[in-house]
C-alpha cells in the first residue's frame, strides 16, 4: 500500500487494515512451513505496510492528543 493511500485511511479503517494484515501474515507464517511461499517478498512488504499504517495511527492519536 502506497503512503498516500494510507494518508487517505481514517483511524477505524486503519486499525481494520491493520488488524486483517497481521491475520494475513499469521496465516501465510504458517502455512510457509507447509510448503514454500512462491514469493517471499510477500512477507516483508506485508510487516513494512503493517508498520506504515501504525505510524500513521500514532500520529492520527497525537494530533488527537493535541487538539484536545
Amino acid at each position: 500500500m502506497k503512503q498516500h493511500e494510507i494518508a487517505a485511511l481514517s483511524k477505524d479503517e486503519l486499525i481494520a487494515n491493520i488488524r486483517e494484515l497481521e491475520d494475513r501474515l499469521a496465516d501465510m507464517n504458517f502455512y510457509k512451513v507447509i510448503e514454500p511461499p512462491q514469493n517471499p517478498m510477500v512477507f516483508r512488504n506485508s510487516r513494512r505496510d503493517i508498520a506504515r499504517m501504525k505510524t500513521r495511527l500514532r500520529m492520527i492519536e497525537q494530533e488527537e492528543a493535541a487538539s484536545s
